[in-house]
C-alpha cells in the first residue's frame, strides 16, 4: 500500500464566491486487480494495454483510494505525488524473476481484468488476492504456470553431451580409460 500525505489546501471557489479549506489528508493507494476492474468497467477498455489521459489517470488514483477523502484532493496531488504513484504502480513487489528468454514470438493477446480473474480460477489462486499489488499478482500467475508446465525436452545435443559428462564422470570415478 502506498500512503500519500497532502498537506492542508485552501482554495477558492469562484462559483459559490468562497474560500475552501481542507485539512491534511493521506491518500491510501493500493494497485490491485479490484482497482483495475473498476476503472475498466468505468472507461470499458483494457487498463495494461492503453494510454491513459490525464482524466483517466485521475480516475484510476480515485480507483485505487482505499480510504474516503474529498474529491478536491485529487486536483491537490503535485507532479511529485504523481510520479511516485507512477513508481509504485511499476514495482515489482516481489524479489522473484522470471527468464523470458525462452518464450515464443507471436501475437499478443489484450489483458483485461476478467482475463486475470480467468486466470485465476483456471490455476485455483484465491480471490483475496486479487486485493494484493497487481504486479504481485501477475508474477504468481507466471510461476504457476511455469511450474504447470510440462518439462522442456532436451535436444539431440543437450543429450550427448549430458551422455558425454556422465561417462566422463564415471571413468574418474572408477579410474578406467574407456
Amino acid at each position: 500500500m502506498l500512503k500519500i500525505i497532502i498537506p492542508p489546501i485552501e482554495s477558492y471557489d469562484e462559483e459559490n464566491n468562497e474560500f475552501i479549506y481542507s485539512k491534511e489528508q493521506v491518500l491510501e493507494l493500493e494497485h490491485s486487480l479490484i482497482a483495475i476492474s473498476k476503472w475498466e468497467s468505468k472507461w470499458r477498455k483494457p487498463f495494461l494495454s492503453s494510454e491513459k489521459n490525464s482524466q483517466e489517470t485521475i480516475d484510476y488514483i480515485k480507483c485505487m483510494t482505499l480510504n474516503k477523502v474529498s474529491d478536491i484532493i485529487y486536483g491537490c496531488l503535485s507532479n511529485d505525488n504523481l510520479e511516485e504513484i507512477n513508481d509504485y504502480i511499476n514495482e515489482p513487489m516481489t524479489a522473484t524473476t522470471i527468464n523470458h528468454t525462452n518464450t515464443k514470438g507471436g501475437r499478443r493477446e489484450i489483458i483485461t481484468s476478467e482475463l486475470i480473474y480467468y486466470w485465476m480460477i483456471a490455476l485455483s489462486i484465491p480471490f483475496e488476492c486479487q486485493k494484493w499489488h497487481l504486479n504481485k499478482l501477475l508474477t504468481l500467475i507466471q510461476v504457476c504456470n511455469i511450474k504447470n508446465s510440462p518439462p522442456k525436452k532436451m535436444s539431440r545435443r543437450e543429450v550427448m553431451q549430458r551422455n558425454k559428462a556422465i561417462n566422463e564422470a564415471r571413468r574418474i570415478k572408477m579410474k578406467t580409460g574407456g
